[in-house]
C-alpha cells in the first residue's frame, strides 16, 4: 500500500468521524429551516442555539456574542469591513500587521480605496510586531487594530494579551484573526480584551465552509451579508445547519482534548525542530523558537526551490506546503517570510509542515529520513551549492 503522511494541518484537516456522525442527522433526520416556526424548523433552531453555546464556550463569551459565517475569511472580512463602515465618523484608520493572511491584508487594501489609513506594522525576525511600534502608531482617529493570533505560516503566537489592553486603554476596537489558534491553545476574550474574533471550522477537525465571528456585546457592526434576518439580523442566509452543529462537535472534542493535544503536537514538533537542523545544512527555522503554534514547523532550505521540494516529497507520500493555502498557486515568494526579512531566493525555498492529532513520531522521523533525500538531490542540481558550510 502506497505510504501517505499528511503534514498540512494548517491548510485543512480531516473532518472527525464523530462531527460526520453529527452532521449526517441534520441532513437526514433534522434537516428543518430553522426560521420556519412550526416544530420541526424549531428542532433545527434550537440546535444552532446549543451549537452557539458550545462554541462560545471555548473561548469564554456569552452565546449571543457569536455569529456563524461561511469561513473564516468572511469574517475576517465582516469585521475589519463592518467596523469600518459602522464607525467611520469616529475616524478612518486601521492598524494592522504586515504578516497578516490575506483575508486581513486584501480586506484593508480595499479599505485604502475607499478613503482609509492603514498602518502595517513591520515585524521582528520571528514574526512579533513590536508593542512600542504599535503604540507609536495609534492616532486619534484610529478605530481599528487587527493583529491575528499565531501566523498561519511561520506559527509564531503574537502578544495578543498586551495588545489587548492597549486597544482598550485607548478606546480602539481589537480583531484577531485566530484561525489557526482557535481550538488549538486556550483563548479567553474576556482576559486578552479581545472585541472581535475570527475562526474557522475546517482549521480543527470540522467541515468546510463554516466559520464564526465573536462580536463582544455593545458593538455593532455593518452587516457585510444583507437579505433575511438570520443570525440575529446581522447575517443573512439560511443557516447551514449541518455544518454549524459539525463546527460545534469539532469545537468540543478540541475543548476536552487541547491539553493532551498541545503536548503530544509540541513534543512531534520539537523533534522535527531537532532532527532537520542536524541532518541538513543551511536549514533555518522560521518563526519564534518557543512562541509558537504546538503544531508548526517552518524551515527554510538554501540553493533549492521549494515548489521541487514539495513535489519529491509528494511522491513519498508526503503531503507538505511552502506556505499558505491560499496562495501555493503564486509566483511570488510568501509576503510572511519576506517581512521577517528573508532573502527572495531563501524564501522560496521553504517548507512548512503542520501537524495534527492523527500524525506520529514514526512519521515525523520517515519524513526527515525522506527530506533529507530530496533536498540533497535538488541541491546536486545546483550550480551554488558548493557543500555543507560550517
Amino acid at each position: 500500500m502506497e505510504r501517505k503522511v499528511y503534514l498540512d494541518n494548517a491548510a485543512t484537516t480531516m473532518v472527525r468521524p464523530e462531527v460526520v456522525e453529527t452532521m449526517n442527522k441534520y441532513y437526514t433526520e433534522l434537516y428543518g429551516n430553522p426560521s420556519s416556526i412550526y416544530e420541526f424548523g424549531q428542532k433545527a433552531k434550537k440546535a444552532l442555539g446549543s451549537a452557539r453555546e458550545t462554541v462560545a464556550g471555548i473561548i469564554n463569551a456569552d452565546t449571543d456574542e457569536i455569529y456563524f459565517t461561511g469561513s473564516g475569511s468572511e469574517a475576517d472580512n465582516w469585521a475589519i469591513k463592518g467596523v469600518a463602515e459602522k464607525y467611520c465618523s469616529k475616524g478612518k484608520h486601521i492598524i494592522t500587521s504586515k504578516i497578516e493572511h490575506h483575508a486581513i491584508l486584501h480586506s484593508c487594501e480595499y479599505l485604502e480605496k475607499n478613503g482609509f489609513e492603514v498602518t502595517y506594522l513591520e515585524v521582528d525576525e520571528y514574526g512579533m510586531i513590536s508593542l512600542d511600534d504599535l503604540k507609536a502608531a495609534i492616532k486619534e482617529e484610529t478605530i481599528l487594530i487587527t493583529i491575528m493570533f499565531a501566523n498561519n505560516e511561520i506559527g509564531t503566537i503574537e502578544p495578543v494579551r498586551e495588545i489587548g489592553a492597549i486597544a482598550k486603554e485607548n478606546n480602539i476596537f481589537f480583531h484577531t484573526d485566530a484561525v489557526q489558534a482557535f481550538g488549538h491553545i486556550p483563548i479567553d476574550v474576556e482576559e486578552m480584551n479581545i472585541d472581535l474574533l475570527s475562526a474557522s471550522a475546517h482549521k480543527i477537525n470540522g467541515p468546510k465552509g463554516v466559520g464564526m465571528l465573536y462580536i463582544k456585546k455593545g458593538i455593532r457592526l455593518e452587516n457585510l451579508i444583507h437579505g433575511g434576518a438570520q443570525e440575529r439580523k446581522m447575517r443573512a442566509g439560511t443557516e447551514n445547519v449541518p455544518g454549524i452543529m459539525g463546527f460545534a462537535k469539532a469545537v468540543e472534542i478540541a475543548g476536552k482534548t487541547m491539553d493532551e493535544s498541545i503536548e503530544k503536537m509540541t513534543v512531534l514538533r520539537d523533534r522535527f525542530m531537532k532532527l532537520i537542523p542536524e541532518r541538513i545544512d543551511n536549514a533555518k527555522l522560521n518563526g519564534h523558537p518557543v512562541k509558537r503554534l504546538p503544531g508548526n514547523v517552518n524551515f527554510s532550505f538554501e540553493f533549492i526551490e521549494g515548489e521541487s521540494l514539495l513535489l519529491y516529497l509528494d511522491m513519498d507520500g508526503i503531503s507538505g506546503s511552502s506556505g499558505s493555502a491560499c496562495t501555493s498557486g503564486a509566483l511570488d515568494p510568501s509576503h510572511v517570510l519576506m517581512g521577517i526579512g528573508l532573502a527572495h531566493e531563501i524564501a522560496h525555498g521553504s517548507l512548512r509542515l503542520s501537524l495534527s492529532d492523527f500524525n506520529t513520531e514514526e512519521e515525523v522521523d520517515y519524513t526527515v529520513e525522506k527530506l533529507v533525500n530530496v533536498v540533497d538531490r535538488l541541491r546536486q542540481m545546483s550550480p551554488l551549492y558548493t557543500g555543507r558550510r560550517k
